[in-house]
């Protein structure tokens, strides 16, 4: 599955309902049936670090390697790879 990000956010990703909206919609259910999540970020100029946290940490931390195995990233600017990356760190840190 591939969520066009712009389509939700526009060009910024910072409204934490939104990526509630995604993550409960899209990316919770599609990890159910394990399945692979595309998020492309084509078209978004950047994003806060907690939308990204609300995004991806409730699936990491319920379907934790398949999340980190599943989920993937196309498109994503530098700015906005540096948050994933944070969000991961924490997300890592905190399951051990």
């Amino acid at each position: 599955m591939e969520i066009k990000l712009v389509d939700k956010v526009g060009n910024y990703a910072e409204n934490k309902d939104v990526a509630r909206d995604v993550r409960r919609n899209y990316i919770m259910p599609a990890l159910a049936r394990d399945e692979d999540i595309v998020l492309d970020f084509s078209g978004v100029a950047g994003a806060t670090q907690s939308f990204i946290h609300a995004l991806i940490s409730d699936p990491i931390r319920q379907y934790r390697e398949t999340a980190f195995s599943n989920l993937c990233y196309k498109n994503a600017n530098n700015s906005v790879k540096k948050i994933i990356s944070v969000v991961y760190h924490y997300m890592q840190e905190s399951l051990e």
